[in-house]
């Protein structure tokens, strides 16, 4: 198993970096940094000015059969599907593929100031959270646990930062100790 993390338009380096020096932790197998190129016209919605996430995982999927194990996409511009205004993130439960937008999780978003540690931790809370679904994992009624569904960020900041003990037994490699 190995996680890869393939960053997508995406200018943060150091987050880029930080995320996967942290689920190398968090994880007792191997995560690094993929390329990946999707065709990101395809999925974007001029009425909307947001792209569709499932669109981009579909794309992703002819494009990773190389890869082993998990894809977690990072993107910086904001997804959504039809149902929902916006969304953090989407992922192929028991699948391969996940994606994390930063574009909401920025203290920029709401605020207009810069929080680099709050950028950092929302992303790991929402990277965990759509990884869990890739392992086969629903959303947790356990506030404490990062598979707690989020409808707003003000939700990401109160939920935990990592599995409950009922939704880490399910994740192979999970490192509880390891500190995010």
């Amino acid at each position: 198993m190995r996680i890869n993390v393939a960053p997508i338009r995406f200018a943060n380096s150091e987050l880029t970096k930080r995320v996967v020096e942290t689920l190398g932790r968090v994880f007792r197998f191997p995560v690094d940094t993929a390329a990946l190129e999707l065709d990101l016209d395809a999925a974007f919605s001029k009425e909307r000015n947001q792209y569709y996430s499932t669109k981009l995982i579909a794309d992703a999927l002819g494009k990773t059969g190389d890869l082993e194990g998990k894809v977690l996409m990072l993107v910086d511009f904001d997804l959504y599907v039809p149902v929902f205004t916006f969304l953090f993130g989407e992922a192929q439960l028991e699948g391969k593929h996940s994606i994390v937008s930063v574009c909401r999780l920025h203290e920029e978003f709401y605020t207009g100031k810069t929080d680099d540690e709050a950028l950092f931790q929302r992303t790991m809370k929402e990277a965990l959270h759509e990884l869990g679904h890739n392992f086969g994992l629903v959303h947790c009624k356990d506030w404490n646990c990062v598979m707690h569904t989020s409808r707003g960020v003000e939700e990401i900041d109160v939920k935990g930062a990592y599995y409950c003990d009922r939704c880490a037994e399910r994740v192979p490699g999970f490192v509880k100790s390891a500190a995010v």
